[in-house]
């Protein structure tokens, strides 16, 4: 897998268009289009932002081997989680909203199982993190 595939697959598996992508790095959408379409690369600079910013070695983005099984999955793992982590804000403010009168009635019921549900959700992710470290021999 080349640069511009891990780019494609880095940025889709964050839920990121290139719009949003462009904005992180500061560049252009259209930069972004030709990274992933292998018609330039990016600056140095750019290329340690995208290290940091999907959690990846500089070493992973740069060179063609292709990582092991384990840690892909691990990867894509953490990945998801950080999709996820970007909901607790949001169940962090329906829990305040539900609970700011003490009384949870009929709707904030329902509103509850919405968010015990997310909050399960990320538990299970953790979990998987965790059961992936393990494999990995990363205790």
């Amino acid at each position: 897998m080349n640069l511009a595939e891990k780019i494609y697959m880095l940025r889709t598996q964050a839920n990121l268009s290139q719009a949003a992508l462009a904005e992180k790095l500061n560049v252009s959408r259209q930069t972004v289009s030709k990274w992933e379409l292998d018609a330039s690369y990016p600056e140095i600079d750019k290329v340690v932002a995208l290290s940091d910013l999907f959690h990846v070695s500089t070493d992973y983005l740069l060179k063609n081997a292709e990582p092991n099984q384990d840690e892909t999955n691990l990867d894509r793992l953490v990945l998801r989680f950080l999709g996820y982590s970007q909901d607790m804000e949001v169940v962090s403010k329906d829990l305040v909203e539900i609970m700011k009168d003490g009384i949870i009635d009929k709707d904030e019921r329902s509103r509850m199982k919405v968010v015990v549900g997310k909050l399960n959700e990320v538990s299970a992710m953790i979990e998987e993190i965790r059961f992936g470290l393990h494999n990995n021999g990363i205790d």
